[in-house]
């Protein structure tokens, strides 16, 4: 196959020196690196498998409750809660003796909370010439590709959401940046992977007892969600003299001893490490998995429209959704420990 000669304003041929022809080739590269136009020869073989990109996902939901579908195009959710005014107990001891004896009153007041929703939507598209090309490309479906590259879009964005809030949101906060949950500097001071087994119970006593505390012992928690770092540590032997558990497991027999449930979690997450969520300092959570303490509501889920041409050249379709932050409606169940 003759490649065309290409001249210069004078028709004389352009010959490229070493150097010159090192940098149009990685400009080639460049430029084809994300498309389907790709140079190949007689012994090249297109594979049929392609390799997608990754990213580092997790689901928020195994963290803290997440509602689907309930409350569908609202522009706010609105939760109420009740609060006990029966006052003191004793106050409804009866003297008999007395003549027109008042009885106490009993009563209960409510408030609410606000929480907004957001809209989300994004368009794709794509031309008879952009099939066709794909196609002759080889097995590269092009409308699945922008279709996945959507949905991933979304589950990621819900995601950081759920975890760190909406970037310049005040009200759309994550499960790491809640408003009125205490923050804990004191309890610890190093990532637990490095205590030692009389520190690991010093510290499963010292946080127990802050929690409990904290909720006027009202609730257990369930959860303790700890970076992803630390979690990694937790592996290793709680004692050279009794090799018998890791530390991850001493620590969880604790919490589900002291907490008399069986399926209390300690999960990690990236996103309570300094590096990855940028605060400047370790994160830790423990919390109380329940509906009625903390959730995140997604009132329409993930949803695309049919696609569409005016022309039957040109086609797009939309994705879209709803969702709101993780909201806390009892936060003394939450409880925050960073160093």
């Amino acid at each position: 196959m003759s490649l065309p000669i290409i001249t210069n304003s004078k028709g004389v041929p352009i010959v490229l020196n070493e150097r010159e022809t090192r940098v149009a080739n990685a400009l080639q590269r460049a430029v084809n690196g994300l498309g389907y136009e790709v140079n190949i020869t007689t012994l090249t073989t297109i594979m049929k498998k392609v390799t997608e990109q990754k990213f580092f996902e997790i689901a928020p939901a195994d963290y803290f409750p997440v509602r689907v579908g309930e409350g569908a195009w609202s522009s706010n959710l609105v939760t109420y809660r009740s609060y006990d005014l029966a006052d003191d107990f004793s106050t409804g001891l009866l003297n008999t003796s007395s003549n027109n004896g008042r009885l106490a009153i009993g009563d209960a007041g409510v408030d609410s909370v606000t929480v907004k929703v957001n809209n989300w939507g994004k368009s794709i598209g794509w031309t008879l010439f952009d099939l066709e090309q794909a196609a002759k490309a080889g097995n590269w479906d092009l409308v699945t590709a922008k279709e996945r590259a959507r949905k991933k879009n979304w589950d990621l964005g819900v995601q950081k959401v759920a975890f760190l809030g909406l970037t310049g949101d005040s009200s759309s906060l994550g499960l790491y940046t809640q408003a009125g949950v205490t923050y804990d500097t004191t309890t610890l001071t190093s990532a637990i992977s490095g205590l030692s087994v009389t520190a690991l119970k010093t510290f499963v006593v010292t946080i127990m007892n802050a929690y409990r505390s904290n909720c006027n012992r009202s609730a257990w928690p369930t959860h303790f969600i700890i970076p992803e770092s630390d979690y990694l540590g937790l592996v290793g032997q709680a004692s050279a003299d009794f090799p018998i558990k890791s530390t991850l497991e001493l620590l969880e027999d604790a919490f589900k001893t002291v907490t008399r449930k069986k399926d209390f979690k300690i999960l990690p997450c990236a996103y309570g490490d300094q590096a990855y969520s940028g605060f400047g300092y370790q994160q830790y959570v423990m919390l109380n998995y329940d509906e009625e303490s903390l959730r995140m509501d997604i009132p329409v889920d993930y949803t695309n429209t049919l696609a569409n041409s005016i022309d039957n050249f040109s086609f797009q379709n939309v994705g879209y959704g709803q969702f709101t932050g993780c909201q806390t409606y009892r936060p003394l169940e939450m409880y925050y420990l960073k160093f």
